[in-house]
């Protein structure tokens, strides 16, 4: 799941990713956003989610996917869109443009 919070005064979105505990000891995230360096997220042991929040700035778009015990990259089934990488995958997309 992905939250997008948009400021009024601010050139920026507040982006929360997040991912549901299941059999995950791990999950990081990396993106274009932070140079493909899997940046660990948070578990929330009350609420049973893994999270990471930063921001971003509006009007763009940015790769992403999430690495799973450090060893299986995963597709947010919520983001915006999806594209091909050149490993012949598919990366996640976010929009930072507000509808």
């Amino acid at each position: 799941m992905i939250k997008k919070r948009f400021f009024k005064t601010k050139n920026e979105v507040e982006v929360t990713f997040e991912w549901p505990l299941g059999s995950e000891e791990t999950v990081s995230l990396a993106g274009d956003f932070n140079k493909w360096q899997a940046e660990p997220m948070k578990l929330n042991k009350r609420t049973k989610v893994f999270s990471y929040k930063t921001r971003l700035p509006k009007d763009d778009s940015f790769q992403f996917r999430y690495l799973i015990n450090e060893s299986e990259w995963e597709n947010d089934p919520v983001a915006d869109e999806y594209i091909r990488n050149e490993f012949g995958s598919d990366n996640s997309l976010l929009h930072t443009k507000e509808a």
